[in-house]
């Protein structure tokens, strides 16, 4: 099983890429359109052309893992945009993305004070 944890560093490819890609393909995506090692432990999000799948490749320290999430019905419409090859995620923005939802919205922050002055 693959844990996301808040200490993890998380790329979203800005750019959509094919989704017959598998693990050696993605790595060397990383590599040469991101500009960034994939044996770091980071965790690299992918999107299809059709906005249908995304793909999450990180590698753990004896391997890769790849994941893939297909929607049954629409589209992951809200996808980072930049000028650079990927965009910084933290872990709860990614759990939001995972929900097909818009990772940039403000949502209830991290920590707040319950109660008291």
């Amino acid at each position: 099983m693959l844990q996301i944890t808040p200490q993890m560093r998380v790329l979203v490819a800005v750019e959509s890429i094919d989704g017959r890609k598998g693990i050696d393909s993605l790595a060397a995506f990383c590599r040469q359109k991101l500009g960034a090692d994939p044996f770091s432990g980071c965790v690299f999000v992918f999107r299809n052309r059709s906005g249908t799948t995304i793909k999450v490749l990180v590698y753990d320290g004896q391997g890769f893992w790849l994941a893939q999430k297909r929607l049954s019905q629409g589209r992951f419409r809200t996808w980072p945009s930049g000028e650079g090859g990927a965009e910084p995620l933290l872990a709860h923005q990614l759990q939001v993305l995972f929900a097909a939802g818009d990772p940039s919205v403000a949502g209830a922050p991290v920590w707040r004070r319950v109660g008291g002055a």
